[in-house]
């Protein structure tokens, strides 16, 4: 009884953990509302087309941007700094999370031609919500689960975790208002999100929609070191981008 008052009283601690402001150089632009202000890193400015990357707990933006824009040069990055992370004021939490993303996707999608969203681990979550409440290009979804509801369940089966989870990331309620090509990259040694609730994700999607590649040997923090993560990405983005450009022309 005590450590399920301990889960409840701690469970933000659990899914957030804040990162420091670090210096970059890259341009950066702010958004504001009445809780406080959201710190944007942008790099590639110029492109015609965008990616919107929302990273994984505890991942910072400013030391994932170097990657995305170097491989993804093509594309004009967003990374987001959720509330507490790198500058970003006030406290994160799902709403507040959701509203953000929806914001900053409102701001830019003038501007460009398509948007792509991705997310990692959390992100996951978010761009899973963007993506059934905004027209987006495309959706890549990477170690992503189907709610933190059930990651949680599976990690603490004698506590009712539904009734103790204020926040569900529920990824697998929304897909049927999902209408985006979507890719999943997954894991083969993920512990922190076992691959049992990312093939639920899958598996909710309707088949023409969605596919997924399982890597192997790496886990949920160490699958972007795998030297086909960034290419399979990639491939997924254009490929994709080079099929609708086909169709449109005939």
């Amino acid at each position: 009884m005590l450590f399920g008052i301990f889960l409840y009283v701690q469970q933000q601690n659990f899914l957030y953990h804040p990162t420091p402001k670090i210096k970059h150089h890259y341009d950066e632009f702010t958004l504001y509302d009445g809780n406080g202000s959201i710190e944007i890193i942008v790099a590639n400015e110029g492109k015609k087309k965008a990616l919107i990357y929302f990273g994984g707990n505890g991942e910072s933006a400013a030391l994932s941007v170097d990657d995305l824009a170097q491989h993804f040069s093509e594309f004009t990055i967003y990374v987001m700094n959720y509330r507490g992370f790198g500058g970003s004021t006030g406290v994160a939490n799902e709403q507040i999370l959701y509203s953000d993303a929806l914001k900053l996707y409102d701001t830019i999608v003038a501007k460009y031609t398509e948007i792509i969203v991705m997310g990692r681990s959390l992100g996951s979550g978010i761009s899973t919500y963007l993506a059934a409440n905004r027209e987006i290009g495309k959706l890549i979804l990477i170690t992503p689960f189907n709610s933190i509801v059930d990651v949680a369940q599976g990690k603490y089966p004698l506590y009712p975790m539904r009734l103790l989870l204020k926040e569900t990331y529920d990824s697998v309620d929304r897909i049927h208002h999902i209408k985006a090509q979507t890719f999943i990259l997954a894991a083969g040694e993920d512990k922190v999100v076992p691959m049992h609730y990312t093939q639920k994700l899958f598996d909710a999607f309707p088949k023409s929609q969605v596919s997924m590649m399982i890597l192997e040997n790496v886990g949920h923090t160490t699958i972007s070191s795998h030297p086909r993560y960034f290419s399979l990405l990639l491939d997924f983005m254009i490929r994709q981008h080079q099929q609708r450009h086909i169709e449109n022309q005939k």
